[in-house]
Parts: structure tokens; sequence; C-alpha cells
């Protein structure tokens, strides 16, 4: 079992490089599926969930190599409608597969996916706009078993602007005959990415970005050659754990219109950071005050930065609250950093944290990706040594997080026992 050994209470200095976005390239492997030319993504992350989206391509029938940063995806006509089991289970993202593979081949079979266990996600906003483009949806032993010999344009409206949703029907309408409007729908930075990917390889869609998309079905799709946007949360990660430091760090390839939430709060608190051509410079300082937060659908404030800026928020002065309103149980960082000697009480969907002068070095376990994060920030702010168990949930979001952080003076190395 891996574990990283933190020895903290350093000031950061250096430059800090940000890898393509996770959440961009996961969809966009899967949409490849609609091509049966030849696909290369560039700036692709050597993440654990990219390896589980590859083998999940594999057994659907494509081939996938990596060289390097890049990686080339040849589909070509493919048999097979059903993802294996233990590779969907691993990861929630794994569920994108539906669209593409509904749309080349009529049909698609999938267990219900797994993931980070941070709350319900339910898969009904994916099957209603689905069924939508004239599908059949049936459920047998916990499979999702979708049909549509044809799928024909449709007006949909999203109930809640679910970025998988808006991601699965996208794929699905950009094959379907005719027009199809998704209104309500997610205006994440990765979904302009996968329009743009899917326009590349022949597809019309427009409004992407927006809550409103327009796709226009076309018949076939070819290769093409696309670079995945940086990952923002990534970035945001490098930015808070350079402000809670100190130090004077520079976060690389980062595009920060993807960023307004993250940085309207650092401007609150008072952080310094400045804009620098295609990066961010940190200034951090011991010194900075309470801000409250809430998560919310993009453009508000992301929920997957929630856990380590919530990590930054137990060393400023007065209370902040902060209130998670995407998933029911992203607090399980709190324990975690309580055991770190933090002042906080979560009430409901809400945390309250009294800021205190220092953390206390602990043995710490992280629970999913983003609460892993959060451990890593604080832990590099407590003075001594900590411990973080169960980094393989890290392993699925951030690249060699470790080295990257080394790079800036960070004490910090995986160890494995």
């Amino acid at each position: 079992m891996k574990k990283f050994v933190i020895n903290g209470g350093k000031k950061l200095y250096g430059e800090i490089d940000v890898g393509g976005a996770k959440n961009a390239v996961l969809p966009i492997m899967a949409a490849s599926l609609l091509s049966s030319g030849e696909v290369i993504l560039d700036d692709v992350p050597d993440l654990l969930d990219v390896s589980i989206m590859s083998q999940v391509v594999r057994a659907l029938g494509g081939e996938v190599t990596r060289r390097g940063k890049s990686l080339t995806i040849q589909v070509g006509d493919f048999d097979n409608f059903e993802a294996p089991f233990d590779l969907i289970t691993k990861m929630r993202a794994s569920i994108v597969i539906m669209g593409p593979v509904l749309a080349r081949k009529g049909r698609v079979r999938i267990s219900h996916p797994g993931g980070c266990a941070i709350g319900s996600r339910p898969v009904n906003w994916h099957l209603k706009g689905l069924e939508s483009l004239g599908a059949e949806v049936r459920i047998d032993h916990g499979y999702l078993d979708v049909s549509a010999p044809v799928l024909k344009g449709a007006r949909i409206y999203l109930d809640f602007p679910s970025v998988g949703a808006t991601e699965n029907i996208l794929m699905a309408a950009a094959a379907a005959e005719g027009v199809t409007i998704i209104e309500n729908a997610a205006q994440e930075p990765e979904i302009v990415d996968l329009a743009n990917f899917i326009n590349r390889m022949g597809g019309k869609i427009r409004g992407a970005g927006t809550n409103v998309i327009n796709i226009e079905g076309v018949k076939e799709f070819t290769g093409t050659r696309h670079v995945i946007i940086p990952d923002r949360i990534e970035a945001g990660t490098f930015i808070l754990l350079a402000a809670a430091c100190g130090g004077d760090v520079r976060v690389n390839n980062v595009i920060p219109t993807h960023l307004t939430p993250l940085l309207a709060k650092l401007d609150e608190s008072g952080i310094l950071y400045r804009e620098e051509d295609d990066g961010i410079r940190v200034f951090g300082n011991d010194s900075f005050q309470a801000v409250d937060i809430k998560t919310q659908v993009h453009p508000g404030f992301p929920t997957d930065l929630q856990a380590p800026f919530l990590a930054l928020l137990t060393r400023a002065k007065g209370t902040a609250i902060v209130t998670e309103n995407i998933f029911e149980n992203r607090f399980m960082h709190v324990d975690e950093l309580k055991r770190m000697g933090a002042d906080l009480k979560v009430e409901g969907r809400s945390v309250i944290i009294q800021g205190v002068p220092c953390l206390n070095p602990a043995t710490l376990v992280a629970t999913d990706l983003r609460a892993g994060a959060a451990l890593i920030l604080a832990a590099l702010t407590a003075e001594g040594r900590s411990e973080i168990w169960e980094i393989s949930h890290l392993d699925r979001g951030y690249e060699n997080i470790e080295v990257k952080l080394q790079g800036i003076g960070a004490d910090i190395v995986r160890v494995d026992e």
C-alpha cells in the first residue's frame, strides 16, 4: 500500500506545470468512438482514470496507444456494445460511453458506474435525454441496456445542468437524424472542449459553453488531432497550495477565465496573485481573511475545489462558512482536518470554519480524490511529519503530484509499504 510522507512548514518557490484536463479528456476519448478514423489527442495526463478509459475503449474494439503526452485512438468498425463490468465500476466518468456507443452500434449495455463515494449522482438525466432521442431503456440486474436502431433529434430540457448528461446527449445527438436542442445544458469549459473536438471530426455543434446547445446530426465523423485544455481543477489546487504555504510560485498552463470564481475569492481574502501570459503567479503570505464560499454549477464556484479551499480557510483570520450545493457527501475530509487541530463544525450542507494559527502534523486517510488534495495542502502547511494513506484516489486526478510539488520545494515523497 502506498502513502505520501510530508514534512511541512516550508515555503514554496519556482514554477509548476498544469497538465491536460482529466474531465475533458475522458469524454473526448469516449467521443472518439464516433469516428472510424484515427484520432490523436495531445497533452493527455498520465492518470489512473485515463488508463481505465483506455481499457474501456480497447474492450469495445478500439486501439489506444500512448506516446509521451499523446494518445492515438483507432476504433474502426467495432462489434462490441457492452463494456466490462470490472472497468465501469471503477470510474464514474465511464458512463459517457453510452452516447457514442449507442450512436455507432444502436445499442449499449453498461453497469451502473462507480467512482469516488462523494454522493449520489443519478443517471436518470442521461437516460431521459437518450429516450428523448428515441432510445428504449431497460434496467436488467444492475445493467442499463439502451437500444435505438435510429436516433432522431429532439428538444431536450435537463432538470439539472448535469455535465455527464449533457456530454452523453451531445455525443448521441451529434450522430442523430435532424436537430437536437439541449436546454439548461451544463456550461463547463470541458463541454466546450468536447464540442470543439466533435466539430473537428465533422460535427455541427453550436452554443457549447452556454445553457442552450444546438446540435445538427451528421452521418460520418473523420479522424482528427486535438489538444486537451488545461486542467482548471489541478491549476486551482496548485494556486491554493501556493497561497497556503507562502513563497512565490508561478502556475503554468492556466486559462484564467476558467478560474474566475476562485480568483474572485482570492481577491476577497487578500491573497496576492498576478496573471502572466498563460500562467498565474501566486505570492503567499501568512495573513489572509476568511471568506464564505458556496459551490454551484459552472460558472459558480466549482465543487472540485471546495475541499482544498476549505483546507486553506482553516488558517484564515476570522470565521468562514463553506456550503456544498452539488454533492451531499463531500465533507469527508473534515474529520481528517479536525485531527490536525482545525476548528470545524458541520451543519447540514455547510461547514463553519474558525481559523487557527497553525495545523498539527498527523497520519491521515484520503477518502476521495479532492479530499486527498485538501490533506496534501494541510500537511504542507503543518510543521512536522504527516502521512497520507489511500493515495490511489489522488492518482485518479493528479499526474505525479509529488514530483511536481518537489519541483517547487515541497518535502513530499511516495512510500510503498
